[in-house]
Protein backbone atom coordinates (compact mmCIF):
# COMPACT_ATOMS: atom_id res chain seq x y z
CA UNK A 1 0.00 0.00 0.00
CA UNK A 2 1.40 3.32 -0.79
CA UNK A 3 -0.25 6.81 0.61
CA UNK A 4 -2.01 7.61 -2.77
CA UNK A 5 -4.10 4.71 -1.31
CA UNK A 6 -5.03 6.60 1.38
CA UNK A 7 -7.11 8.94 -0.70
CA UNK A 8 -4.70 12.13 0.66
CA UNK A 9 -5.24 15.47 -0.89
CA UNK A 10 -2.37 16.23 -3.34
CA UNK A 11 -0.01 18.84 -0.83
CA UNK A 12 -0.30 15.94 1.86
CA UNK A 13 1.08 13.85 -0.70
CA UNK A 14 3.92 15.90 -2.04
CA UNK A 15 5.23 16.77 1.60
CA UNK A 16 5.46 13.39 2.49
CA UNK A 17 7.04 12.25 -0.49
CA UNK A 18 9.55 15.66 0.50
CA UNK A 19 9.93 14.00 3.66
CA UNK A 20 11.01 10.69 1.79
CA UNK A 21 7.32 9.03 2.66
CA UNK A 22 6.15 6.28 0.79
CA UNK A 23 4.85 3.27 2.45
CA UNK A 24 2.51 4.28 6.09
CA UNK A 25 3.23 2.14 8.76
CA UNK A 26 0.62 0.18 9.84
CA UNK A 27 -0.72 2.17 12.35
CA UNK A 28 -0.85 4.92 9.52
CA UNK A 29 -2.77 2.47 7.43
CA UNK A 30 -5.63 1.71 10.05
CA UNK A 31 -5.84 5.11 11.50
CA UNK A 32 -6.00 8.18 8.56
CA UNK A 33 -8.86 6.40 7.13
CA UNK A 34 -10.66 6.11 9.99
CA UNK A 35 -9.74 10.13 10.98
CA UNK A 36 -10.66 11.27 7.44
CA UNK A 37 -14.18 9.83 8.45
CA UNK A 38 -13.60 11.91 11.44
CA UNK A 39 -14.12 8.72 13.60
CA UNK A 40 -13.03 8.71 17.10
CA UNK A 41 -9.66 6.27 17.32
CA UNK A 42 -7.46 5.27 19.95
CA UNK A 43 -4.37 4.09 18.64
CA UNK A 44 -1.10 2.19 20.20
CA UNK A 45 1.75 1.77 18.84
CA UNK A 46 5.95 1.57 19.62
CA UNK A 47 8.15 4.53 19.22
CA UNK A 48 9.21 5.13 15.47
CA UNK A 49 6.15 3.42 14.05
CA UNK A 50 4.59 6.92 13.00
CA UNK A 51 1.94 7.79 15.68
CA UNK A 52 2.57 11.26 14.63
CA UNK A 53 1.75 11.43 11.07
CA UNK A 54 -1.05 8.92 11.53
CA UNK A 55 -2.75 11.84 13.69
CA UNK A 56 -1.28 14.82 11.74
CA UNK A 57 -1.86 13.64 8.19
CA UNK A 58 -5.51 13.61 8.06
CA UNK A 59 -5.98 16.40 10.84
CA UNK A 60 -4.41 18.42 8.40
CA UNK A 61 -6.35 17.16 5.47
CA UNK A 62 -9.33 17.99 7.30
CA UNK A 63 -8.55 21.43 8.19
CA UNK A 64 -7.72 22.38 4.67
CA UNK A 65 -11.00 21.00 3.52
CA UNK A 66 -12.42 23.16 6.36
CA UNK A 67 -11.19 26.09 4.85
CA UNK A 68 -12.15 25.57 1.51
CA UNK A 69 -16.13 25.18 2.68
CA UNK A 70 -15.60 28.38 5.66
CA UNK A 71 -16.00 32.06 5.55
CA UNK A 72 -13.56 34.52 5.18
CA UNK A 73 -11.20 36.08 7.84
CA UNK A 74 -12.68 33.65 10.30
CA UNK A 75 -10.09 32.14 12.74
CA UNK A 76 -11.35 29.31 14.72
CA UNK A 77 -9.28 26.65 16.96
CA UNK A 78 -9.05 23.66 14.69
CA UNK A 79 -7.28 21.00 16.72
CA UNK A 80 -6.09 21.27 19.92
CA UNK A 81 -2.85 18.72 20.93
CA UNK A 82 -2.06 17.52 24.18
CA UNK A 83 1.23 16.35 25.26
CA UNK A 84 3.08 15.71 28.54
CA UNK A 85 6.18 17.23 27.79
CA UNK A 86 7.51 20.27 26.05
CA UNK A 87 10.66 18.21 24.12
CA UNK A 88 7.34 16.07 22.28
CA UNK A 89 5.34 19.15 21.19
CA UNK A 90 8.01 20.83 19.80
CA UNK A 91 8.87 17.40 17.53
CA UNK A 92 5.06 17.47 16.99
CA UNK A 93 5.05 20.87 15.62
CA UNK A 94 7.67 20.31 13.61
CA UNK A 95 6.16 17.14 11.63
CA UNK A 96 2.92 19.32 11.75
CA UNK A 97 5.32 21.94 9.63
CA UNK A 98 6.79 19.52 7.39
CA UNK A 99 3.22 17.40 6.60
CA UNK A 100 1.81 20.96 6.53
CA UNK A 101 4.55 22.27 4.23
CA UNK A 102 2.43 22.99 0.73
Amino acid sequence: MSFNNLQLIEPVRRALGHEGYTTPSPIQQESIPAILKQKDLLGCAQTGTGKTAAFAIPILQLMHQQQQQSQKGRRNIKALILTPTRELAIQIEESFNAYGKY
